[in-house]
C-alpha cells in the first residue's frame, strides 16, 4: 500500500511537470520552457530547410534540430501516457490512457513525432508522412494555458456553435443549388467544363466565397445573369458567420468587463448554508435566529422552490439559506484556498495534526463526497477530499 501511494505521488508530480501552465515549482517552469523552445526550434527548422540557401549551408544543423526536438516530443508523449490517470482521475488507468490516446491533444502529440520515424519502417510513404508533420503546429494551442485571453476564441466558437452550424448549412445548400443551376444552364454550351451537377462545385465555391479564380466561368447570357445573382448571395452568406463571430467577441468581452467591474465594486459577500435536522436554526423563525446586524437571510432554497423570507419564515431541514454580509475593509485580509486531494497528493492518508503547514494556515472545512466535515486533529485526509483553508496575514512578519 505504501509503495502504491509513493507511486501515485510521483505520478502526480510528473503530471504537474508536463501540464502546461503549472509553474508552482522550478522544474515545472523549466519543462514548460523546454517545451516551448523545442516547438519553436522545430517549426523554425521545418520552414528554414525549404529555402535553397538554408538547405545548402545549414542542412545538417537543421536536420539535427529536427531530430532532437522530435525525440523530445516522443518523450513528452510517453510521459503524458504515464500521467493520463491524473488527467482523467474518475476512470481506471487503462481507460484513461485510451481516452488520452484518442483525444484531440493525444492525436496531435502522436502526430508530432510518429511521422518522423515511420519512413524507417515504410520508406515508400515518406512524402505522405511528411504531410502529417504539420500537426506539430497545433501544439502551439497549448500556449493558451499562459494567456487566458486566447481562450476567448474557443469560448466564442462554443457559445455560437449552433448559429455557426446553421450558417454553414445554409452556405452548403446554396453551394449545391448554385452548382446544379449552373450545370443546367451551361452544360450545353460547355459540356467539357460543366460535365455533371458536381462539376460546378469548384465554380460555386470560388464564387460564393468571393475568391474568383476565373478558371471556370459561364459564357451564356443566362449563365452570366445567374452568376451575378449567386455572387451577391455569396457576399451575404459569407458575412453571416463573420457577423456571428464578431458579435460573439463583443458579448464575451462585455461579459468579462461586467464581471471584472462587479468583482471590483461589489461590497457584499453571499454564502449558502444547508440545514440539517439537528441544526439550531431549524424550526426557528428568521427573526429568532439572532444573526449579527450586518448579516441577513435573503433567500431560502427549498427543493426547486426559492422563498424570499420574512421575519416569520421558518427554515426546515434540508433548506439552503442564502445569506449576505457586507465586506469590512478594516479586517485583516484572509486568503482562502481550496486544495483538491488526489491519489498522489502528499496529504493523502495523513491526519490533520500531522500535516506540515504554516502556523498561519488553518483548515476550516473538508468536503468529502459532497458533505462538509468540520476538521479535527484526528481526521485523516483521503483522496478525493477538498480541503478548505485560510491563511492569515499579519501586519508584522511574526506571530503575536
Amino acid at each position: 500500500m505504501g509503495d502504491k501511494v509513493k507511486l501515485n505521488r510521483a505520478r502526480a508530480k510528473l503530471f504537474n511537470m508536463v501540464s502546461t501552465g503549472v509553474i508552482d515549482e522550478p522544474v515545472n517552469k523549466l519543462y514548460d520552457a523546454i517545451s516551448i523552445i523545442s516547438l519553436v526550434l522545430n517549426l523554425f527548422a521545418a520552414f528554414a530547410i525549404t529555402f535553397d540557401y538554408m538547405e545548402e549551408h545549414y542542412k545538417g544543423l537543421l536536420l539535427a534540430i529536427e531530430a532532437v526536438t522530435v525525440f523530445f516530443f516522443a518523450v513528452d508523449y510517453i510521459l503524458r501516457l504515464i500521467t493520463a490517470p491524473e488527467l482523467y482521475p474518475g476512470i481506471s488507468e487503462s481507460k484513461s490512457i485510451v481516452k488520452y490516446i484518442f483525444s484531440f491533444s493525444g492525436i496531435v502529440d502522436l502526430l508530432s513525432f510518429l511521422p518522423y520515424y515511420l519512413p524507417v519502417v515504410f520508406p515508400a510513404g515518406g512524402a505522405v508522412f511528411r504531410l502529417f508533420r504539420v500537426a506539430r503546429i497545433l501544439r502551439l494551442f497549448r500556449i493558451n494555458s499562459y494567456y487566458d485571453q486566447l481562450n476567448v476564441i474557443a469560448e466564442v466558437l462554443i457559445s455560437k456553435k449552433q448559429q455557426l452550424t446553421a450558417s454553414v448549412f445554409i452556405i452548403l445548400v446554396l453551394m449545391m443549388g448554385s452548382s446544379l443551376c449552373m450545370y443546367s444552364v451551361e452544360h450545353d454550351a460547355q459540356p467539357e467544363v460543366f460535365q455533371n451537377a458536381f462539376s460546378g462545385i469548384w465554380w460555386s465555391v470560388s464564387t460564393l466565397l468571393t475568391v474568383g479564380y476565373g478558371d471556370i466561368y459561364p459564357i451564356t447570357v443566362l449563365g452570366k445573369a445567374l452568376a451575378i445573382v449567386i455572387s451577391f448571395l455569396g457576399v451575404g452568406m459569407v458575412a453571416i458567420p463573420t457577423g456571428i463571430i464578431s458579435a460573439g467577441f463583443v458579448e464575451q468581452y462585455q461579459r468579462l468587463k461586467i464581471s471584472g467591474n462587479l468583482t471590483e465594486e461589489e461590497n457584499i459577500h453571499f454564502i449558502r448554508v444547508r440545514l440539517g435536522e439537528n441544526d439550531k436554526w431549524t424550526g426557528k423563525k428568521i427573526s429568532e435566529i439572532g444573526l449579527p446586524k450586518d448579516m441577513m437571510v435573503v433567500a431560502i432554497q427549498r427543493g426547486k422552490e426559492t422563498i424570499i423570507p420574512r421575519g416569520d419564515a421558518i427554515p426546515q431541514p434540508g433548506d439552503v439559506l442564502v445569506m449576505c454580509a457586507e465586506k469590512v475593509k478594516e479586517i485583516q485580509p484572509i486568503d482562502l484556498k481550496e486544495i483538491q486531494i488526489g491519489e498522489g497528493h502528499s496529504w493523502n492518508g495523513v491526519a490533520i495534526r500531522d500535516l506540515d503547514i504554516s502556523r498561519r494556515s488553518f483548515i476550516f472545512m473538508v468536503r468529502r463526497k459532497g458533505k462538509a466535515i468540520v476538521p479535527k486533529g484526528s481526521l485523516v485526509i483521503k483522496a478525493g477530499d477538498i480541503v478548505l483553508l485560510y491563511e492569515r496575514h499579519l501586519k508584522n512578519d511574526h506571530l503575536v
